[in-house]
C-alpha cells in the first residue's frame, strides 16, 4: 500500500465522532493535534479535553479503528498534554454543529449569548454542572427549553 498523505489521514480522522457529542468530529473538537510519519509508523498526537476525561480511552480506540479500517498497520497514538486543550481549538464548523445539535458553543464571556433552539438572548444559568463535566445547564426564558452550554476552558 502506498503511504497516504497527511491530508488524506486528516480526512479520515474528520469522520471520527466525539463519543460524548457524536455530531462533532474529533478534528473539529480540536483534540487531534498532529499527524506525522516516522519512517513507516503513523504518529497521531492527541490532547484530551482534560486529564480526567472518561472518554479518552474510547477516543483513542476510535482513532485507531478508523485508521486501521483505512489500511494503516503501524500506528502510534501519542498523548500530548502540553499545551493543555482549550475550547479555542474548536473549529468554526464544530461550533456551528454544536449549536445545531442544541448545545450552546463556548463564548468568551463565560456563558451563552443565545439559546441554541430559538436564538433568544434571554437565557439563565440553571447549574454550573451539566450532563458532562465540560458542560453547564442553562434555560431559555423565551422558549423555556433547557440546554447545555459547552464551558470555556
Amino acid at each position: 500500500m502506498t503511504r497516504p498523505s497527511s491530508d488524506q489521514i486528516w480526512q479520515w480522522l474528520e469522520t471520527v465522532p466525539d463519543p460524548e457529542i457524536p455530531v462533532i468530529s474529533l478534528v473539529d473538537l480540536g483534540v487531534i493535534r498532529g499527524v506525522e510519519w516516522d519512517d513507516d509508523v503513523l504518529i497521531i498526537s492527541v490532547t484530551p479535553t482534560y486529564s480526567g476525561c472518561p472518554a479518552t480511552r474510547i477516543i483513542n480506540l476510535d482513532i485507531e479503528t478508523a485508521l486501521r479500517d483505512n489500511g494503516i498497520e503501524k500506528l502510534e497514538l501519542k498523548t500530548q498534554i502540553s499545551p493543555a486543550w482549550t475550547t479555542d481549538w474548536l473549529s468554526d464548523k464544530g461550533r456551528a454543529k454544536l449549536e445545531e445539535y442544541g448545545i450552546a458553543p463556548p463564548q468568551p464571556a463565560g456563558g451563552p449569548d443565545r439559546c441554541p433552539n430559538c436564538h433568544s438572548n434571554d437565557v439563565t444559568k440553571v447549574s454550573q454542572f451539566g450532563s458532562t463535566p465540560c458542560k453547564a445547564h442553562w434555560r431559555c426564558q423565551d422558549c423555556l427549553e433547557p440546554f447545555d452550554y459547552f464551558k470555556c476552558i
